[in-house]
């Protein structure tokens, strides 16, 4: 999946092709719906490289009963002593659903090892373990994809700063965000140490070049599509009743409250 840094999308086809994306999103939602499908999408990669942009621009568009985001905070006490993948298994997805992760069980092959979360050997039991862990997911009827996200040290310093000097931004950033960085080494050799033991034919990772923000999510989203054979559901033609009011009094209202027109405030003030 390839992005060129250098080549420009301009707003207006941007938007045009994201609105048909969601549109396609829509349809494969449907289709798994219907067809009682399981799918599990799992996003990883660098900090600050767009994992959450473009699963924003996935959901956006979808019912959340069908489509659901899983990012998970740090194990409990309780959550430490249990078999590492129990957490995550709870919440795959019945028929019918997609579950998309923001962060999964791969934390253990990245933060986990280079911060010293885990042992070395609950590491190497990681990498032997998970690929048979999916290939049994598989087997289950799961339809499993994942994405590794990949952004340049140039760009991933360029939105870092703007996270920390963005109000509504700010809370992205975390202490994890500077020790990704200063053990810039350490990230990418346990990269691609996951990579050699878990990139496996049958369940292989996807790498998204993330420095331009709208290819990567355009890109992205198309290729997700490609995954999943689906066909457009044809929904039956619906007339609208008129509305029958017969029989209907207002009760009184007493004390009611309205919301303030915070609205009409703000537009005095330009």
């Amino acid at each position: 999946m390839s992005d060129k840094k250098s080549q420009k999308i301009s707003k207006k086809h941007y938007e045009k092709k994201l609105t048909e994306l969601q549109t396609e999103l829509v349809k494969l939602q449907e289709w798994v719906k219907q067809e009682q499908l399981k799918v599990v999408v799992i996003f990883e990669g660098r900090d600050a490289a767009g994992k959450g942009g473009v699963i924003k621009r996935i959901t956006e568009k979808l019912n959340p009963r069908v489509c659901r985001v899983v990012a998970l905070d740090k194990p409990t006490e309780r959550e430490r002593t249990q078999w590492y993948f129990q957490r995550y298994i709870e919440h795959l997805p019945a028929g019918g659903e997609i579950v998309l992760f923001d962060r999964s069980w791969y934390n253990r092959a990245g933060v986990e090892r280079v911060m010293g979360f885990c042992s070395d050997e609950e590491y190497e039991e990681f990498l032997r373990t998970c690929p048979e862990l999916e290939r049994m997911l598989i087997r289950s009827g799961i339809i499993l994809i994942k994405y590794w996200f990949s952004v340049s040290d140039e760009e991933q310093e360029k939105r870092f700063a703007e996270r920390i000097n963005t109000p509504i931004k700010r809370w992205k950033f975390s202490p994890m965000d500077l020790e990704s960085r200063s053990r810039w080494v350490q990230y990418s050799e346990a990269k691609d140490r996951m990579f050699a033991y878990t990139d496996t034919k049958d369940s292989p990772w996807w790498v998204v070049e993330a420095d331009n923000k709208k290819h990567a999510r355009l890109n992205c989203i198309a290729h997700l599509l490609s995954q999943i054979p689906y066909q457009e559901i044809d929904y039956p033609a619906v007339t609208l009743p008129e509305i029958n009011k017969e029989g209907y009094v207002r009760m009184p209202l007493h004390d009611q409250s309205f919301v303030p027109d915070a609205v009409s405030d703000w537009l005095s003030d330009e």
